[in-house]
């Protein structure tokens, strides 16, 4: 059985930037395990797989898969699966997909780039101590968590940012948390990492799902509705990001960078 996929840099304006996903269209579900074995395989941050979606509620059902385990969103592989729907069909303007547990999500074309809604994931006050000593710091200037199981620590600047070297057994031996530092930048205005170690991502490169956090603090923290960022990953990756009532709005462009087929045994 030979089931096509591309591979998709999202978050990036050329090769080999950005973060990569691994995009499936199935026309069903395979079981389960089939599907977390596929993603093992590709062995990226994500693999999103997509069937059209019965119900009428969008244009495709959209699942999402580290190389360990099931996640509840993935910004950068719907990213990734948007582009990968309409840079085939010139005449769709936007494509839209139905989760299981983050609702309904959508990437639609602006420019030579994409926008792409989330739910809001507003974090809250909250001591992480531990993580922040995972981390490798002394002190954080605020910590605050979602029930989504991310972590946002907020640090003074942008060098402490980019010079972090996490204990990344330490992280993950705290579960399926996804840990993200960030500060104020100079040639964007925020500068974040990511660390979703207890999924088996020790660093993720752009992580989508961490700005539907970080975009309603650094929007009242800078006291307007949008902002420009950068995730210093070895990588790295460029966003927009706006609120939007109840939607997160996140910005940025994307490049195929392989395409082929998995043999699977019948």
């Amino acid at each position: 059985m030979k089931l096509p996929y591309a591979q998709v840099d999202a978050f990036a304006d050329r090769p080999f930037a950005g973060n990569p996903a691994a995009v499936m269209p199935l026309d069903t579900w395979l079981a389960d395990d089939v599907l977390q074995q596929i993603a093992a395989e590709h062995n990226l941050s994500e693999t999103a797989f997509l069937i059209p979606d019965e119900s009428g509620e969008a244009d495709y059902e959209l699942r999402w898969f580290t190389p360990m385990t099931e996640v509840v969103l993935c910004g950068h592989a719907t990213l990734a699966s948007g582009h990968h729907i309409l840079s085939r069909d010139a005449s769709r303007e936007r494509v839209t997909f139905r989760t299981r547990r983050s609702g309904l999500l959508e990437v639609a074309r602006t420019g030579d780039g994409y926008r792409m809604a989330l739910p809001v994931w507003t974090p809250t006050p909250k001591p992480m101590d531990a993580i922040v000593t995972a981390l490798g710091l002394d002190h954080a200037v605020e910590t605050l968590w979602n029930d989504n199981d991310y972590g946002l620590v907020i640090v003074e600047s942008e060098d402490i940012v980019r010079d972090l070297r996490p204990d990344f057994r330490a992280l993950a031996d705290m579960g399926d948390v996804l840990t993200i530092v960030a500060a104020r930048g100079s040639e964007t205005d925020v500068v974040s990492r990511a660390f979703a170690c207890g999924a088996g991502i020790d660093e993720d490169p752009v992580t989508g799902s961490a700005h539907a956090v970080l975009t309603p603090y650094w929007t009242e923290k800078l006291g307007r509705d949008r902002f420009t960022a950068y995730q210093a990953s070895r990588r790295g990756g460029y966003l927009t990001c706006e609120m939007a009532g109840d939607r997160v709005i996140l910005g940025g462009r994307c490049v195929t960078v392989a395409e082929g087929n998995l043999l699977l045994p019948d």
